[in-house]
C-alpha cells in the first residue's frame, strides 16, 4: 500500500515538474514586463485575487446588505430612527449588534394614570418593512402603586412602525436634520 502511495505521489510530482517547465516554453528571457500605473485604480477597482470583498463560499454579498456600517450588526438608518422616533423615552437598553432596544416606562405628563413601554427589533441589514418590528405595553393605574396591564390598539404599533421607516428613509437620502 505504502509503494503505491509512493507511486502516486512521485508520478504526480513529476506530471506538475514537466507542466511547470512546459508553461515556460515561449517564455522570452530578454522581455521586460511593464506595468501601467493606471490600471487598477479608481472605485471599481479589483486589488485582490478573490475580489473587491474576499473569498465567498455561500451565498452572495449585495452592496444593500452593508449599509449598517463595520460597527453595527444592523441597518444604521434603521436603528437610528428608531432611536430618534422614541428619543421621548428613557432607556433601558439599547443592543447594536442584536438590534433590540428597550425602553422604560414612560408616563406622559397628560396622562400620568398611563404608562407605555416599547421594544423594537430591528431584524435586517436592509432598510425594508419586514426588517422592523415594535412591541408597545401599556398600564393603567388602577390604585396607588398597582400598574394593571390593559391593550394597545394594533394602529398604534403600526404608526409607530410607519414613523421609524419615514425617518429611515429620510437619513438614508441625507434629508432632515441629518
Amino acid at each position: 500500500m505504502k509503494q503505491k502511495l509512493a507511486k502516486i505521489a512521485t508520478s504526480l510530482a513529476l506530471a506538475g515538474l514537466i507542466s511547470g517547465i512546459s508553461a515556460c516554453q515561449y517564455a522570452d528571457p530578454d522581455q521586460v514586463l511593464v506595468v501601467d500605473p493606471k490600471r487598477n485604480r479608481g472605485p471599481n477597482a479589483v486589488t485582490s485575487v478573490f475580489g473587491q470583498d474576499g473569498l465567498q463560499l455561500f451565498g452572495s454579498k449585495s452592496e444593500d446588505e452593508f449599509r449598517g456600517g463595520p460597527g453595527i450588526g444592523v441597518n444604521s438608518h434603521l436603528w437610528r430612527a428608531s432611536l430618534d422616533t422614541i428619543s421621548f423615552m428613557p432607556l433601558s437598553s439599547a443592543d447594536p449588534f442584536g438590534g433590540v432596544i428597550i425602553t422604560d416606562w414612560y408616563a406622559p405628563p397628560e396622562t400620568p394614570a398611563e404608562r407605555f413601554k416599547m421594544t423594537i427589533y430591528i431584524l435586517a441589514r436592509t432598510l425594508r418593512a419586514d426588517g422592523l418590528r415594535v412591541s408597545v405595553f401599556r398600564q393603567e393605574r388602577k390604585e396607588p402603586g398597582v400598574w394593571v396591564d390593559s391593550a394597545i390598539n394594533p394602529a398604534t404599533v403600526t404608526s409607530l412602525e410607519n414613523k421609524i421607516l419615514e425617518r429611515a428613509r429620510q437619513l438614508r437620502t441625507g434629508g432632515f436634520g441629518e
